[in-house]
């Protein structure tokens, strides 16, 4: 399997990387993506890939709810090191307005910067989202962005956004959400294509049941493709199969090996 978000280089991982490692093995998991916050994480994240670069594959951003007062000079130091450094991906970028909107317009203006990277660079874009959709939705329908491609991060938004962006040419991250009683998101990507679909925890946050409330890992990551499976009444086999082929198909998109 290929855990297309994972934030492995922070602290919880690293303290005991050995085990973790092991484990996440053990669990079935081919690859893990690696998602950047800002230019604190990059360091974490470079030297964690240097060293495990057939199991872990960089991305580099700078996370919505990093954007702050000093957000053009983070830009500018990861502009730097992507010119210089071969990635996966732009992200996690995107949009995020659930604890604060102050920083709404620079949000906005660092995820469109970042969306050009992208598309200097021919990569595709790893989004984080969160009430923001609207915003969203309307920026990647801007004409400057029609050739952009590549994952909604934890997609939360309903059933006409979730097709909407599908139609605009992006895949949906599916993670522990699914397994929790009270979300709606089965229901919400019922119509979503399985090639629209890739597998993710984000850990070590949003564990599945029975883990909520824990550190997540990606050891967990078979928990949520078996409900994804029992949801569409396919076999876990199948299901592993073909959002393992969506996100290699991501892979190629961007020429990384």
């Amino acid at each position: 399997m290929i855990d297309t978000h994972a934030h492995l280089y922070d602290e919880y991982f690293t303290q005991q990387w050995d085990a973790a490692y092991v484990e996440m093995k053990l669990a079935g998991i081919e690859e893990v993506w690696l998602p950047n916050c800002d230019q604190v994480s990059w360091s974490s994240l470079w030297n964690l890939y240097q060293s495990n670069t057939s199991f872990c594959k960089p991305m580099i951003g700078l996370h919505p709810t990093y954007v702050k007062e000093d957000y053009e000079q983070q830009l500018a130091f990861l502009n730097k090191e992507l010119q210089s450094k071969k990635v996966l991906a732009i992200g996690e970028i995107g949009l995020d307005y659930y604890w604060d909107v102050s920083f709404r317009d620079q949000q906005i203006t660092a995820f469109e910067t970042q969306c050009h990277w992208a598309l200097e660079h021919h990569l595709w874009i790893d989004v984080h989202c969160r009430k923001a959709y609207g915003d969203l939705l309307a920026i990647l329908k801007k004409k400057e962005f029609k050739d952009l491609t590549g994952i909604i991060h934890c997609f939360s938004g309903d059933a006409r956004e979730a097709n909407t962006l599908v139609d605009l040419g992006y895949t949906l991250g599916i993670g522990g959400v699914l397994t929790y009683k009270n979300a709606n998101l089965h229901q919400d990507i019922q119509h979503v294509p399985l090639k629209n679909l890739v597998l993710e925890t984000d850990a070590p946050y949003l564990s599945p049941v029975p883990y909520r409330g824990k550190p997540n890992s990606p050891a967990y990551l078979s928990i949520i493709a078996q409900k994804l499976a029992d949801y569409r009444e396919i076999s876990l086999v199948e299901l592993i199969e073909i959002t393992n082929q969506n996100a290699q198909a991501l892979k190629a998109y961007s020429s990384f090996e």
